[in-house]
């Protein structure tokens, strides 16, 4: 599936993922291909993003509020303050503060 993370200054990523974990206002969900059609809020939290594959993002030009993991190349987080997710047709579209 692909996820695009928007906020108000700039887009965050844009990458073919195998899954994602937002924190959603009643609790962490996640979402993986050919999840039904959502829209939900987000609540305070970290998003969770397990890449389909590493080696197709440049992990030094990331924007710098994408945090990779330490100890696996394929998992990154974001951390934020609210936000909206939209999932329809295998494509996540999260507009974060």
């Amino acid at each position: 599936m692909y996820l695009e993370i928007v906020s108000p200054e700039a887009t965050l990523l844009s990458s073919d993922v195998e899954s994602v974990i937002v924190p959603g206002i009643d609790g962490e969900f996640q979402l993986l291909n050919n999840h039904a059609a959502i829209v939900a809020t987000l609540a305070e939290g970290t998003i969770k993003i397990k890449l389909s594959n590493a080696s197709a993002i440049d992990m030094e030009e990331l924007h710098a509020l994408v945090i990779p993991s330490t100890t696996d190349a394929k998992t990154l987080t974001v951390k934020i303050h609210s936000g909206t997710i939209e999932m329809k047709d295998n494509k996540v579209i999260l507009l974060v503060d």
